[in-house]
């Protein structure tokens, strides 16, 4: 859509106005972005946390600065975190948790604010807790996490299943990702096992999914003095190529359902309704796995910003393993019509990252 900061910078430029707002005001303390499984630099050959073009939505613009995003305050201060792109969430969280306070070390900041995506949304509750017992003090402020498998995936599971084929995907990544998956530190498989929401192995030595790691790293105050996530689920309509062949051609996540184990074994806390091809998953990911602490609502605009505000019609989730409301896993408010990688950059496609990512920094400054 048109951006109204653009129209604003326009009349600067001809003396018509006397100053131009961005979207989203500068919050208070820094935001991290923490990226997914596979990511940092790019994903699929596509930036990632940028828009089609390859900006990245936390750059800000600076004087006579094109190529950046406008819908966000000229002193904004961001910083995207590297962890091992194949690996569990206690490793990849650590990894973060000693990138931020590189980070902070750097800038003079007491707090930040984080981002996660998929994978880095269970990385930024690993590193919120890793900040707080070594700072001793609540290090981040406003935890945001963007389709993250909070309760597993049953993409992680039918992955796993294929036993001796599991080689052929992970070969299949090396040749999408280079030889990153087969660098030093990393591991497929242990990043799998941690997407599944129960221990996938009782017999190789070590508990792993997001059941156990939910345990391990709860919503807790002392950590981040806000949880909040944002769901996404597609409708079939500007569809990741990667995630249409999946849904088509392997299997439709059913991610809707009410349980709080994960009853039908998919790999996912949950159990689907019966009707898996309807806008219940982005492709990776059921909505009955995303939802930590408040869940947001995000409203497009046609004339002015975008914005991002608290759902009222679903309930607070405190404890990811055992949600209070089945609305939390079920039901389809607030949820964005998005797969799971458009949200992240990877398109083409009509999504306005931008500017989504500009809603979410004034989300976060009123908390923050």
């Amino acid at each position: 859509m048109k951006k109204l900061s653009t129209l604003l910078l326009a009349l600067c430029a001809a003396g018509l106005a006397t100053e131009a707002h961005a979207g989203a005001a500068k919050t208070t303390y820094p935001v991290v972005f923490a990226h997914g499984m596979s990511g940092f630099d790019n994903i699929l050959g596509y930036d990632y946390w940028g828009d089609d073009y390859g900006m990245f939505v936390g750059d800000s613009c600076q004087f006579a600065e094109v190529g950046c995003n406008e819908d966000i305050a000229g002193n904004q201060q961001s910083f995207v975190g590297q962890v091992q792109p194949f690996q569990t969430s206690e490793v990849r969280g650590l990894d973060l948790a000693n990138d931020i306070e590189g980070y902070m070390a750097s800038v003079g900041a007491t707090r930040v604010n984080l981002i996660g995506h998929s994978q880095g949304g269970l990385d930024a509750r690993k590193a919120a807790k890793v900040l707080y017992t070594r700072k001793g003090y609540t290090v981040v402020s406003v935890l945001v996490s963007v389709s993250s498998p909070h309760r597993g995936s049953p993409v992680a599971k039918y992955i796993l299943d294929l036993k001796p084929g599991v080689t052929s995907v992970v070969d299949a990544l090396a040749t999408f990702f280079g030889n990153t998956i087969y660098g030093p530190g990393n591991d497929g498989i242990a990043g799998a096992k941690q997407l599944v929401h129960n221990d996938y192995s009782t017999t190789d030595g070590v508990t792993t999914g997001t059941k156990a790691f939910n345990v391990n790293n709860p919503i807790d105050a002392r950590y981040a003095s806000r949880y909040v996530s944002l769901v996404t689920a597609q409708n079939g309509v500007n569809v990741n190529p990667a995630l249409y062949l999946l849904s088509e051609f392997i299997f439709d996540i059913d991610g809707d359902g009410y349980c709080l184990e994960d009853c039908d074994n998919d790999g996912a806390a949950g159990k689907g309704d019966g009707y898996a091809n309807e806008s219940d998953d982005d492709g990776l990911v059921g909505i009955n796995s995303q939802q930590m602490g408040y869940r947001l609502r995000y409203s497009e605009s046609a004339l002015g910003f975008d914005s991002v505000t608290n759902d009222a019609n679903v309930p607070y989730m405190g404890n990811i393993n055992t949600p209070s409301s089945s609305l939390q896993m079920t039901s389809m408010s607030s949820v964005i019509i998005q797969d799971h990688l458009d949200v992240v950059g990877v398109g083409p496609d009509t999504f306005d990252e931008p500017e989504f990512y500009a809603a979410i920094f004034q989300y976060i400054g009123t908390y923050d």
